[in-house]
């Protein structure tokens, strides 16, 4: 079975940056994608940025050019590295794994306000 654990969320003024981490438990996972999704409230959870084991990046185009997706496969591991965050970016983030199957993390909230 495999767990994702999210850390680094928190609250940033607008402009700031925040970087959020991902780590995978479980055997080796394969071929597969990574990434991030974000809910904010009372809207649908929506695609934020994910890698595929081959580093094929995809952006939501809101954050296309403010957010980078990377990976470190020897720490299965994903990061997303957020700048010049927005009030609208607020949301809860989570990590996403994709091998055979969706996997979720718990979620880590990013707050942006001043």
């Amino acid at each position: 079975q495999v767990q994702l654990v999210e850390s680094g969320g928190g609250l940033v003024q607008p402009g700031g940056s925040l970087r959020l981490s991902c780590a995978a438990s479980g055997n080796s996972l394969g071929r597969n994608i990574m990434g991030w999704f974000r809910q904010a409230p009372g809207k649908q959870r929506e695609l934020v940025a994910t890698i595929s084991s081959s580093l094929s990046k995809n952006y939501a185009d809101s954050v296309k050019g403010r957010f980078t997706v990377s990976r470190d496969d020897a720490k299965n591991s994903v990061y997303l590295q957020m700048n010049s965050l927005k009030p609208e970016d607020t949301a809860v983030y989570y990590c996403y794994l994709y091998t055979s199957r969706n996997y979720w993390g718990q979620g880590t909230q990013v707050t942006v306000s001043s």
